[in-house]
């Protein structure tokens, strides 16, 4: 998976600051993809579609996740680490199996996609959304029946199992209060803050340079990440 240009960044965020989160991962893997379709993109299993993720954010800014989040007991701010390469190693030991309908009722369900997600987002409710995602994945034709909160968590389990990659999970534990709590953790929303956050500081630069030197947009892009950063020393000096 190839690394984004500042360019392609700038590109990138300009084109999908104001759309869903699903929408903007798959904005971001059309810009490294651009031999596959968009309408192919979303119709990939989550996990497939989270794994390419990772390898691109990999790609253009390391390994290492680091992240903020508070405690649900008492509001503490944590920072967080992982490994994005533990985190494809541990779901490619398990194994999943995309092809392999999920049975549960003896109803047939495919793992959910890009498309479906976006669908069921659409609903306020937790459980009507759950619903709509399951009945969106159900294979056949077969008239729907009603589903239990037992039977929503069995399905997500079984499609967790299947496709292990599609939610992360981190396991927390507050220093300040001991509240030990899961949160999950959304690879393309993640991805997409750092993508904004780079576009900017991208944006800042070139309002610098453009400032003290009159040097156009182009010219700027075209310089390396070294000499930009020699620059803006100088100029702060």
């Amino acid at each position: 998976m190839r690394a984004l240009s500042n360019a392609e960044f700038l590109g990138l965020w300009e084109r999908g600051f104001r759309l869903h989160p699903v929408e903007q991962g798959l904005l971001a893997l059309s810009a490294a993809l651009p031999e596959v379709s968009h309408e192919s993109l979303a119709d990939w299993p989550l996990g497939r579609r989270n794994s390419a993720l990772v390898e691109l954010r990999d790609s253009c800014f390391g390994s290492s996740l680091h992240g903020w989040t508070a405690c649900t007991r008492c509001g503490e701010k944590m920072e967080f680490e992982m490994d994005s390469r533990v985190l494809l190693k541990e779901a490619a030991d398990q194994k999943p199996s995309p092809d392999e309908a999920i049975v549960v009722k003896g109803q047939s369900f495919r793992l959910p996609t890009s498309r479906d997600l976006a669908q069921a987002a659409n609903e306020t409710d937790c459980r009507e959304a759950a619903i709509r995602l399951i009945e969106r994945c159900r294979i056949g034709n077969g008239e729907s029946v009603g589903w239990s909160a037992e039977d929503l968590e069995e399905i997500g389990e079984r499609m967790e199992l299947a496709d292990p990659l599609a939610e992360t999970r981190l396991a927390l534990k507050c220093p300040a209060c001991d509240n030990e709590w899961n949160e999950t953790l959304d690879i393309a929303s993640f991805f997409w803050e750092e993508i904004e956050a780079r576009a900017k500081r991208i944006l800042w630069e070139i309002h610098a340079f453009a400032s003290a030197y009159g040097w156009t947009e182009a010219e700027i892009l075209s310089l390396s990440e070294t000499r930009r950063a020699l620059y803006l020393e100088m100029m702060q000096a």
